[in-house]
């Protein structure tokens, strides 16, 4: 029998979830890529004015620093309203007490994102703006593991038989996942303290190692709901090198071709964001991966289980032999 009843509006509002809070995090990486953190030094205020009465729109052409500070802040009221709107939903509808919490995690995470960017804007501290980053993929992480969990493929998870060999899968979805959460915080520090270059580039060498072999692992367990995840994963990792060049060179120049880095120019602006905002998505599916792997390692010791105490049923003697 399934554990709990599936709603698929229910995964549905989950996913939008996570689109809508992609829209916070890409203006978030916009902010720091231009370098507006501090537009405004009041918070939750903007100059003075409200969040809805600020006028926004005239400042597209008249102070684009604030133009997209003030977008990345009502984005992340939009965030809010939106996990919301996601954490009743799953209290009313859902069954199983750990989505209920994981879903008032998500909100309960927003908002303690949303209190770490005025706290960045209050003591302009930029190791506040690197925390505020790295909190960002934790939450959207969490998202994800909520939309999985909703999902239908958490519950045809069950129907699976016995897979003997399985036992790989979670360990390499975990360790993926740690050394990208590494390389992740360490592109951090590059973002906002202009430190651990070198460790990132090698790190990056490592991450891409590691993903590759969590493929494999993920191809030979025959799962198909595992290695869905396991090569969008190793897709989306090869993207983020390509990007990660890109941002080199935007940032560094390439002297071979005789390019010449320009600050704040339009191309290093898009390719810092663009690494920074896939750089979260990475992490992001990375976890999920952990929870598709978790959710078939779990089924796994259930059938074990149920095959031992099955097992030992057969042996006790029947009604009236001897005890």
């Amino acid at each position: 029998m399934p554990d709990h009843t599936i709603h698929p509006w229910l995964h549905r509002l989950a996913v939008s979830t996570i689109c809508v809070a992609m829209i916070t995090l890409i203006a978030g990486a916009l902010v720091t890529s231009k370098n507006a953190g501090m537009a405004f030094r009041d918070w939750p205020t903007s100059d003075g004015h409200a969040m809805l009465t600020y006028p926004w729109l005239t400042d597209f052409a008249r102070d684009r620093d604030k133009f997209l500070e003030h977008g990345h802040r009502l984005a992340g009221v939009l965030i809010g309203l939106w996990s919301i709107a996601l954490a009743g939903a799953v209290l009313f509808c859902e069954t199983r007490k750990w989505v209920k919490w994981a879903a008032c995690g998500v909100l309960v995470g927003v908002i303690c994102q949303g209190i770490l960017g005025g706290f960045r804007v209050w003591f302009d501290e930029r190791g506040l703006a690197q925390l505020h980053g790295a909190f960002a993929a934790c939450v959207l992480s969490l998202m994800a593991v909520v939309s999985v969990a909703l999902s239908s493929g958490w519950e045809r998870a069950r129907q699976l038989p016995p897979l003997p060999g399985f036992n790989a899968a979670p360990i390499w979805a975990l360790l993926t996942t740690a050394v990208l959460a590494l390389q992740y915080l360490l592109g951090g520090m590059i973002r906002h303290g202009g430190t651990a270059l070198h460790e990132h580039l090698g790190l990056g060498v490592l991450a891409l190692l590691v993903v590759v072999v969590n493929t494999v692992v993920a191809t030979r367990s025959k799962v198909v709901w595992v290695r869905r995840s396991a090569y969008c994963l190793q897709s989306l990792v090869l993207l983020q090198v390509i990007l990660g060049g890109g941002a080199w060179v935007t940032r560094f120049g390439f002297g071979p071709t005789g390019y010449v880095a320009v600050a704040d120019s339009i191309g290093q602006i898009t390719f810092r964001t663009a690494h920074t905002v896939l750089g979260i998505l990475v992490l992001m599916t990375a976890v999920v991966h952990v929870a598709r792997t978790q959710r078939i390692a779990w089924v796994g010791r259930l059938q074990g289980d149920a095959s031992t105490h099955a097992a030992f049923s057969r042996q006790l003697p029947t009604a009236g032999g001897a005890a």
